[in-house]
């Protein structure tokens, strides 16, 4: 039999590998955790969820500053100093991202900075890190730690079970001639010493909303452009529809169903050409932000020959988080489907799970996918749109309420969107929900807690809620669906009967 160096090997020391590390660790197995970037902690918290929901609160406390007088208060002259903004956002991030390494580094596994190459379905080739010591990488473990790596350049490691979670990078541009007018990403974005005076920026998922808003309520003049009919497009129509008219209010012009033609620079301005409703029309900006999405990391691992198969660079992978290779699980942005960080920390705990418990797995279940866009109003959902309800079939019937309608968000002037219930048109039991309003993000888990207990509307409509609160909105469409889906005597099931 064949002796490994580790029972499992883990590429990727992000929110995904760490959990599984974390795991496989746990359950007594002899791990590693190889990080090839040139810093660690992962998307998440270097350059995703905390560096831009600091910025984000930044421009809805400008915002709401700015517009004070509904309440009452005068703010006169209200400014900023970007570069503040900026400090406090790295500052956050540094303190998120030392309390990271130090995970990693603690001593419960092999921690080990290099780039991987498979050469064989149980062997890696090592690249070491290399940094001068003016520039020590503070991630890698002091010549104390007795899991401090030892290894040279020309080292490999074997495993019997590797994790791959190496995450994802900005996608490539659409238009070559985007590289000749030039562009930032959203990495580029949290590194902006200044702010342009005007952008122009190119999509319309959550990333590209976030930003524009963003700016656009700092004084820029922003520019987006979508090519599908509507922003959001994971989302159903109406969430979409609703921030475009938030967002035109703002100022920022909104530009669908799109067609890229071409980009050019002229001077210090940037253009870009995109047919609109049967014509070509030019826009042109200070900077152009590229925000179509992202790429799995796996072009460099060598996977063909670990018998690793992929699809357009993303790793196929059953339910389990088993790819093609047996001993192989893969998780995070490299494999998805939704590249959403609670999802990819699940995906690596049920992998290490699983290699340590290989008789009685568990299944990734994704009834409960969440998601949330933290513009101002935010947007969030769980379980079933109505756009995937209607694909697969499935017999519904949906109510919303709109808060322009509701006590505590007129106390808040949060005028602006709805929440919606989705419940089985015979069981009643709630299948999904929408929120597009204040505080989105939060509200949205009333319903992840209703679904994860399977509850039907009628126990949302009756269960208590405070009152004036935003969360009591969701009993309002819970109680119209409750009257349409007859599920009996329900007083007879211990349960307050509908009236």
């Amino acid at each position: 039999m064949q002796k490994f160096d580790y029972d499992v090997a883990i590429l990727g020391g992000g929110s995904a590998g760490y959990a599984a590390a974390r795991t496989a660790a746990g359950a007594g197995l002899k791990t590693a955790v190889i990080e090839g970037g040139e810093e660690v902690g992962g998307l998440c918290i270097l350059r995703g969820c905390m560096p831009t929901k600091a910025l984000l609160y930044a421009a809805e406390v400008m915002h709401l500053a700015s517009h004070a007088r509904p309440w009452g208060i005068r703010a006169e002259n209200v400014s900023f100093d970007f570069a503040k903004v900026m400090a406090r956002k790295d500052a956050l991030v540094k303190d998120f991202a030392d309390y990271r390494r130090q995970q990693l580094a603690g001593g419960k596994f092999k921690f080990i900075r290099a780039n991987a190459r498979f050469l064989d379905p149980h062997t890696v080739k090592l690249n070491l890190l290399r940094s001068s010591p003016a520039k020590r990488d503070e991630s890698a473990p002091s010549s104390s730690n007795k899991n401090q790596s030892r290894l040279t350049s020309a080292d490999t490691l074997t495993a019997k079970n590797f994790i791959i979670a190496t995450g994802s990078s900005v996608a490539p541009p659409p238009l070559p001639q985007l590289h000749e007018a030039g562009y930032i990403t959203s990495d580029d974005v949290l590194a902006l010493k200044r702010l342009p005076k005007s952008f122009i920026v190119l999509g319309g998922g959550p990333i590209a909303c976030e930003f524009a808003q963003f700016f656009a309520r700092f004084g820029v003049k922003v520019t987006l452009i979508q090519r599908s009919g509507h922003i959001l497009r994971e989302f159903d129509t109406d969430a979409g529809i609703e921030m475009e008219k938030v967002f035109r209010r703002e100022g920022i012009q909104v530009f669908t169903g799109t067609r890229l033609v071409e980009a050019r620079r002229k001077g210090k301005l940037k253009t870009v050409s995109f047919e609109h409703d049967s014509q070509t029309v030019s826009v042109s900006a200070e900077e152009i932000l590229f925000a179509l999405g992202r790429v799995p990391n796996t072009a460099a691992l060598g996977l063909a020959k670990a018998g690793v198969a992929t699809d357009g660079g993303r790793i196929k992978s059953n339910d389990f988080m088993q790819t093609s290779a047996p001993h192989i699980y893969a998780a995070g942005d490299c494999t998805g489907p939704h590249e959403i960080v609670h999802l990819a920390v699940q995906q690596g705990e049920i992998a290490a799970y699983n290699i340590a418990h290989a008789t009685a797995p568990r299944r990734m279940d994704y009834r409960l996918l969440i998601a949330v866009v933290f513009t101002e109003p935010q947007v969030a959902f769980v379980g079933l749109t109505e756009k995937e309800a209607k694909a697969r079939g499935i017999s519904y019937l949906a109510a919303s309420y709109l808060f322009n309608d509701h006590g505590k968000s007129l106390i808040m002037e949060a005028r602006d969107g709805f929440v919606k219930l989705l419940a089985d048109s015979k069981s009643g039991e709630i299948l999904g929900g929408a929120c597009v309003g204040p505080m989105g993000g939060e509200l949205i888990h009333e319903i992840v807690t209703a679904m994860a207990k399977r509850m039907i509307v009628h126990e949302l409509a009756v269960m208590p809620h405070y009152h004036p609160t935003l969360a009591e909105i969701w009993t309002y469409p819970a109680e119209e669906l409750a009257k349409k889906i007859n599920v009996g005597d329900y007083a007879k099931l211990g349960r307050k009967e509908i009236k």
